[in-house]
């Protein structure tokens, strides 16, 4: 059993996760505001973009590592719609299901809620959100060490790097990417960031005295757009603190105060429709120091 954790009781005051998810296939039972999840235990465009393998088995243990953490808010909803698979390597199909799946969930006015599986989650959960409103601007940030705006390769199609240039592909992008760092992309890479109008604030620039220019960047983005969604590829941090990951960085940044200045700030932000989080590997954690970081970004969308 995946959802279980301590029970200090029944009342609502003594309430975990584990006590207030609910499993459901129905997407008639969203009601609005419900938190939607769905786990994308996909790591095929991770092999085709030759990273370490193991993402596909993430979810679940995310979710175990959600399950304990104390609900704060007395209408908290949080439906599991379960796993999506890939298990015949067709990625773009899969891709397809989960974002005709979350277009589901915010057409009823629900929030949604990935968990991966490998960054190749990022367009179709876009996707889902463009379909849902497309009429609509979609601003995206995006918490990466890289760019993940590589050209399909020959041959190899999508991949787990390829994300933002396959939505730039379909128009206008509205995208800020936090976290960027020098040493893992090529200059063709920020060249590409550059042509398509894709913003980006570097790690280095991540810090507690810098964090106004930051907000201001943050909030150019915010205010441009009709909705916003959050994608979080766990590479991001530093190998100390997520060392279970497709492609570790030793110089990644921390969940320290400023970080979590910024994320939450964020997270308040009432445009925010949806939100995932890759590129978790098991096979490499230590302790489940990846899973329950990324369990605890979670957690914090959900009581905000």
């Amino acid at each position: 059993m995946i959802w279980q954790g301590r029970n200090d009781g029944e009342e609502l005051l003594h309430h975990r996760i584990f006590q207030r998810v609910k499993g459901e296939k129905n997407y008639d039972a969203i009601s609005t505001n419900d938190f939607v999840l769905h786990g994308f235990a996909v790591d095929e465009g991770v092999r085709r973009n030759r990273g370490r393998l193991g993402a596909k088995d993430a979810p679940d243990v995310i979710r175990k590592n959600m399950a304990n953490f104390p609900v704060v808010r007395p209408d908290f909803s949080l439906l599991d719609f379960g796993n999506i698979y890939c298990e015949d390597g067709n990625l773009e199909n899969t891709q397809n299901e989960l974002s005709k799946n979350v277009s589901k969930v915010l057409l009823k006015g629900g929030k949604s809620l990935v968990l991966g599986g490998g960054h190749e989650v990022t367009y179709a959960h876009y996707k889902g959100v463009k379909t849902a409103f497309p009429e609509h601007k979609i601003g995206i940030i995006n918490f990466d060490a890289h760019f993940d705006n590589r050209e399909p390769q020959n041959g190899v199609g999508a991949s787990s790097g390829t994300g933002f240039w396959q939505i730039a592909q379909e128009g206008e992008i509205n995208s800020l990417h936090i976290g960027i760092q020098r040493n893992s992309n090529t200059l063709k890479l920020f060249d590409t960031a550059h042509q398509y109008g894709m913003k980006y604030i570097l790690a280095d620039e991540l810090f507690f005295e810098n964090l106004p220019s930051v907000y201001t960047r943050i909030d150019e983005l915010l205010n441009s757009v009709d909705y916003l969604y959050i994608t979080i590829c766990m590479d991001v941090f530093n190998a100390a603190i997520a060392p279970g990951v497709s492609a570790s960085a030793y110089n990644g940044i921390f969940a320290d105060a400023a970080f979590m200045h910024v994320y939450r700030h964020i997270l308040r932000n009432r445009k925010l429709a949806a939100l995932d989080i890759a590129e978790v590997n098991p096979q490499f954690d230590i302790q489940d120091r990846t899973a329950r970081l990324a369990a605890s970004l979670a957690n914090e969308w959900l009581m905000i």
